[in-house]
């Protein structure tokens, strides 16, 4: 695999305004009143500093194609997905404020697994609000081989349920997907197109976005643990979680915070996650 080590360091500033509108939209998917927050709330940084490729630069997959510049590097590895991450919540946005976000490749490591070849990107994001510094974020992506065909999967075994304090079901359909995709301009069409998700990546169905069930659970933290005012969050992706059922978001109190994680209507864990003070 090619050697993208000259890449690690470079970076790139971005610019964006804390508005309210997208807000108010994030408040309606998650079932919460409308009206405009004071403050972002945890996760809601990831409605700003959209994608702004223009149409003729989007490739097949719904990406900015691979050779069109930009800071990421030019891994051909078709399958991109956001992997997991690590957030510190270094003071409150306002709404209105002004944000900076200066973007940095930390790492990249290439791998080969079972499954193929694999390219590891880390990315470190450094938001400041108004000056203040706000947001510390690592993100980590992973570009995977093409599917490939194989035979038809045998019964999954059997899956122990965790025991949880606390579990709310999310039902995982198109709307839901289709409008966190509209929040955050995601034009991956893994999330939206059934049969591209289907014939081209080799999903059983339509994907649940990452940063989505990222942020169901730190609401599902916040709902459960009204008193916890969260530092630290993490989460990792262990299985992708596919539409056409509901599934449940679990929370397991440890010390002042919480082990939270995602289960598929068949038990099994596709995410992973925890909020400390």
């Amino acid at each position: 695999m090619e050697d993208y080590s000259d890449w690690v360091g470079r970076s790139e500033t971005r610019h964006d305004i804390a508005t309210a509108a997208p807000l108010v939209g994030l408040a309606a998917l998650l079932d919460l009143d409308a009206a405009p927050p004071a403050t972002v709330p945890l996760l809601g940084h990831w409605l700003y500093f959209l994608p702004d490729a223009r149409q003729s630069a989007i490739g097949d997959d719904g990406h900015p194609r691979r050779n069109n510049g930009g800071l990421l590097p030019p891994v051909p590895l078709p399958r991109r997905m956001w992997a997991g991450g690590r957030v510190e919540f270094l003071a409150p946005i306002a709404v209105g404020a002004a944000l900076t976000r200066v973007t940095t490749i930390a790492a990249i490591r290439a791998k080969r697994g079972a499954s193929g070849d694999l390219v590891f990107v880390t990315l470190q994001h450094d938001i400041a609000a108004d000056g203040v510094p706000a947001i510390r974020e690592e993100q980590d992506l992973v570009y995977r081989a093409a599917a490939t065909a194989s035979a038809a999967p045998s019964a999954p075994p059997p899956v122990e349920i965790e025991p949880t304090n606390a579990v709310r079901r999310v039902t995982a359909d198109p709307v839901l997907l289709f409008r966190y995709s509209a929040l955050t301009f995601n034009a991956h069409r893994i999330h939206y197109d059934r049969d591209y998700a289907r014939d081209v990546e080799g999903y059983a169905g339509l994907v649940v976005h990452g940063p989505l069930i990222a942020t169901l659970l730190i609401d599902h933290a916040g709902r459960e643990l009204p008193g916890l005012t969260p530092r630290h969050f993490s989460f990792r992706a262990e299985a992708p979680l596919i539409d056409g059922a509901p599934f449940d978001l679990c929370l397991t109190r440890e010390g002042n915070g919480a082990r939270l994680w995602a289960r598929d209507a068949g038990g099994r864990t596709t995410m992973r996650a925890e909020v400390t003070p």
